[in-house]
């Protein structure tokens, strides 16, 4: 745009000589700007005016409605606290009447009445002696029953405490509000109280309706006008109506749109706490709302408009002149920011090129560079024989596709390594003009790839030295990525190995996609990522070409190709297996010996007890042939002889088979047992002994209990020898018979979250003492001389097997020890398992 095309602009600069002079020292490109930003700030600063005039305005339209919400809402207290302190003179001078006994109970409810009738915010008055005894109250009509005070009652522990207290330490009314409970009205609660002698004498305590006190003290022409609400200490609104507050839209347009005004004015000291807060509806449109302002913004902003437009036309002419100089300065710049040295030589073999990146990497400058011909003075002078046989390859065509690497000399005489790459370099006409030459510093990367061989080196002797077999493979595949010396060992270099132990331990060496449950893989659906962060999965087996016992655990990973493979780890765990079979074959032992050392204690009690039924078959044996010789006897007497002969003689058979099948030594056979035939089996064992040493037991075993898979002969052997136990503890603690005796639980419990059978014996000995409790389950350790120490160590043993707990407890009297109780429990959900599983295989 040149001065003749801006007559207007001319003239407007006519009558200064000074600015027309300046006008014309300035471009072509610089008038065009300045014609073209002149009537565009004055658009915007005659906007700018515009909106500054609506600002002014609206900003003293909010400070009078303001000012009128203020001055409404005082005096909306004023009247608020005028009403209350009129409540607070009536009641203190009931107070006064009270403490000066001109007034009963009665007369109290009476007055009462008459004030919550003529004043609807007050709810309830009630009259509390000093020990916050109810001596009379009135409750209006629409306070529900459960929260109506009544003469007689005393106030709960926590109810308007504090306020009751400070009321007695001042002995001046005192205001407060109770806390919220449920779905209640919010309360204001007046304690006054009352004087007897000059000493604290109770409180009358007046309870106002908040929303009440609102509603009937509020003057009616403010409640209006605004949303008046009441607030506690907190700010919660108890009463009335609050307007919502703006949203961050709303708050960013608050100098253009009208806002709610609102005040706020505490209501104490009356009120303790209230707070009065009035909001005011909107009543005008605001500056946005204004007809005028949009008809300025809208004229404002198309003639903006309209100047933008020619603005930009002009700028995209000055762009396009711009275009070549910004296209060369992009690419100088590209070429002087490359990493990559780049050198181009003529065909025959003179350098006429070199960009700051070889100059950077060589330490030649572009002028020692260009025109240079071979031999190149970063050439080392060991490998200039080389590189000069390598520039004739060059030169001649033969370039090697993938680069080749050299050794480079900068200008301080120190190498480094660079990979070269050779390519024909054309002009615009396809003609060859010479050779381009891109080289890389690769000092740094040989060196990495030095340190990751070093490393794989490592990593490897580590793992070949390993006494654990090591084997990753591809899932789906039957290659082998990796195998230790260990595998390798067991089983060569084929995956056979691999799989076999994935298979024999279950492991799932794919995730599969087959839709039966029952092999669909744990780890099915989910992402790589979760699979290869899952826990390893461990499995012991049994490898019958190697004869050994194998701990193998796997796991998911993702090789080093991206591929999901499964890595499988196998331990030797053969000497562990042979150790842990020769200690469950000692347990064995150990049970059968305890056993039997249990049957030898009691011997005597047996022989005593089978004595009793061989005597009774010699009595009769001896009497029958007596009968017989001296023809005294008759068929029908013979026969009930022998009938009784017979049991006998079956009752000492019996109870040989029960000391046969205790201490017959045979293996573990857990099964689902009955709870009532383990515990009747062992109190028959156990009877003998007690009877000798005249200790009564009694036993109770809870109806409908389930049925447990355990050993029955190892459960009878614990609670025998508890029994065997109770009755020597008795002995020894030397109790009257009316206190000899012991009881056998057998009841269900829930323990740590599981349904368990609880057994029990108590006792009523002398109980054990802390040191012994301390060692109760130690091996070898006995308080009876002639014990062996390992009864209870082995019954905890068993117990625990069984997945089960043992404990012990005195039972107390007051202070004095009254007896000891021996308990242990056998889970339920282990057994209803272990059946299920049973079951299971029986059908299959």
């Amino acid at each position: 745009m040149q001065d003749s095309t801006l007559p207007e602009l001319h003239e407007a600069v006519a009558p200064v000589p000074w600015l027309r002079r300046w006008w014309r020292r300035q471009t072509p490109g610089r008038q065009d700007r300045y014609a073209m930003l002149a009537p565009l700030a004055a658009v915007l600063l005659f906007l700018a005016a515009i909106i500054s005039a609506f600002w002014y305005l609206r900003l003293e339209e909010m400070d009078r409605e303001q000012e009128a919400v203020r001055r409404d809402v005082e005096y909306a207290q004023q009247r608020l606290r005028l009403r209350l302190l009129e409540r607070q003179e009536q009641l203190m001078r009931i107070a006064r009447d009270i403490s000066n006994k001109e007034i009963d109970p009665e007369e109290f409810v009476g007055r009462a009445e008459t004030m919550v009738i003529q004043y609807p915010e007050l709810q309830a008055l009630a009259w509390i002696d000093d020990r916050r005894r109810i001596q009379a109250a009135y409750a209006g009509p629409s306070v529900p029953a459960q929260q109506q005070r009544r003469a007689g009652d005393v106030l709960r522990p926590g109810e308007t405490e504090t306020t009751f207290s400070l009321v007695r330490d001042l002995q001046q009314p005192v205001y407060s509000q109770p806390p919220l409970a449920g779905e209640n009205a919010p309360l204001l609660q007046l304690h006054v109280p009352l004087a007897e002698h000059a000493r604290f004498g109770g409180v009358i305590l007046a309870e106002y309706s908040v929303d009440s006190l609102l509603r009937y003290g509020v003057p009616a022409e403010v409640s209006a006008r605004y949303a008046v609400s009441l607030l506690d200490a907190k700010g919660r609104a108890l009463a009335g109506q609050v307007l919502p507050g703006r949203g961050t839209a709303s708050r960013l347009l608050a100098w253009a749109a009208p806002q709610a005004n609102e005040y706020e004015v505490p209501v104490s000291p009356v009120g303790n706490g209230l707070v009065l807060k009035a909001q005011a509806y909107r009543t005008s449109l605001g500056v946005v709302g204004s007809g005028l302002f949009w008809l300025v913004g809208t004229l404002s902003a198309m003639t903006a408009w309209m100047l933008i437009g020619n603005w930009r036309h002009t700028r995209r002419r000055m762009q396009a002149q711009q275009a070549l100089i910004a296209e060369t300065n992009f690419r100088r710049a590209m070429e002087n920011s490359m990493l990559t040295g780049m050198r181009a030589l003529d065909m025959q073999g003179r350098i006429t090129y070199v960009n700051p990146a070889f100059c950077q990497m060589t330490g030649w400058s572009e002028a020692e560079l260009v025109g240079r011909t071979a031999p190149f003075p970063y050439w080392p002078e060991a490998d200039r024989d080389q590189l000069m046989a390598r520039l004739e390859d060059e030169l001649n065509g033969r370039t090697t596709p993938g680069g080749f690497q050299v050794r480079v000399k900068r200008k301080d005489g120190t190498l480094f390594d660079a990979r070269m790459y050779v390519s024909p370099l054309v002009d615009p006409k396809g003609h060859q003009t010479g050779w381009m030459t891109s080289m890389t510093d690769i000092t740094e990367p040989n060196r990495i790839r030095e340190q990751l061989s070093a490393s794989y080196e490592r990593f490897t002797t580590v793992l070949e030295a390993l006494d654990a077999s090591v084997s990753v493979a591809p899932l789906g595949s039957e290659e082998l990525l990796f195998a230790n010396k260990l595998y390798r060992l067991w089983f060569g270099l084929h995956t056979g190995g691999h799989l076999q132990m994935v298979a024999q331990a279950g492991v799932p060496d794919h995730p599969r996609t087959d839709e039966s449950l029952d092999e669909v893989d744990s780890f099915v659906g989910l992402p790589t990522g979760q699979l290869t962060t899952a826990q390893s999965e461990n499995a012991e087996i049994f490898v019958p070409e190697l004869g050994k016992w194998l701990e193998v655990r796997s796991r998911y990973l993702n090789w080093v190709d991206g591929r999901l493979a499964q890595m499988v780890i196998a331990t030797d765990i053969t000497p562990r297996r042979h150790a842990e079979e020769q200690a469950a074959a000692q347990a064995e032992r150990a049970q059968a010996a305890s056993r039997l050392i249990t049957m030898g204690e009691m011997a005597s009690s047996v022989a005593h007890e089978l004595n009793q039924p061989l005597t009774a078959i010699n009595n009769y044996c001896n009497g029958l042939v007596s009968r017989i010789r001296s023809n005294q006897i008759n068929q029908d007497d013979l026969l009930v002889a022998l009938d009784k002969t017979a049991r006998q003689a079956q009752r000492a058979g019996q109870i040989i088979q029960r000391i046969r099948s205790f201490v017959r030594r045979s293996e573990p056979n857990r099964s689902l047992s009955d709870v009532a035939t383990m515990v009747a089996e062992a109190v028959e064992l156990a009877e003998i002994e007690l009877r000798r040493r005249n200790v009564r037991l009694s036993h109770y075993v809870a109806a409908r209990l389930p049925k447990l898979m355990v050993d029955p002969i190892l459960i009878e052997q614990v609670l025998v020898n508890l029994l065997k136990n109770a009755a020597e503890s008795i002995e020894h603690a030397r109790r009257p018979t009316a206190h000899r005796s012991v009881e056998l639980r057998a009841v269900p419990r829930q323990i740590e979250g599981q349904h368990v059978v609880e057994f029990s014996v108590q006792d009523s000995g002398a109980g054990l003492a802390p040191e012994v409790m301390e060692r109760l389950y130690e091996a070898f350790f006995s308080t009876k001389v002639e014990g062996m120490g390992i009864g209870l160590n082995l019954c905890r043993s068993i117990v625990e097997s069984h997945q089960g707990r043992m404990q012990a407890e005195n039972i107390y009297n007051g202070s004095e020890v009254a007896g000891c109780r021996f308990s242990f429990w056998i889970p339920v959900s282990g057994a209803i398992s272990s059946a299920a599983n049973k079951d299971a295989g029986v059908v299959a």
